[in-house]
């Protein structure tokens, strides 16, 4: 896990991917299992997540501060596809699914 500890919060910057890894997402949080429960739960069905079935967390970042965590989460989605993926690889080398972390 790549932790930034200087805050006294708990914020993730983090990627979510469906069951085929075919398609990702980005997003920001402070409390990472909730809202991994949200997304199982489809909140809102027309929501880009629920539409790609986006279940399954393969990447997190932790901050302290929510303004590191929103510019880290700009970046992420600013990077092409093939950077985003060597990101992913290299925290997460086979990809695997890391919601059980969260649960």
């Amino acid at each position: 896990m790549i932790e930034f500890t200087e805050g006294i919060y708990n914020f993730y910057v983090y990627i979510l991917t469906n069951k085929a890894k075919t398609v990702l997402y980005t997003g920001v949080t402070n409390n990472l299992k909730r809202r991994l429960q949200e997304h199982n739960e489809k909140l809102n069905p027309q929501s880009f997540t629920a539409k790609y079935n986006l279940n399954y967390l393969i990447y997190y970042e932790k901050y302290g501060w929510i303004q590191q965590a929103i510019a880290r989460e700009k970046e992420i989605k600013l990077l092409r596809r093939d950077l985003k993926l060597e990101l992913i690889k290299e925290f997460n080398p086979n990809m695997e699914f890391l919601n059980n972390q969260f649960s």
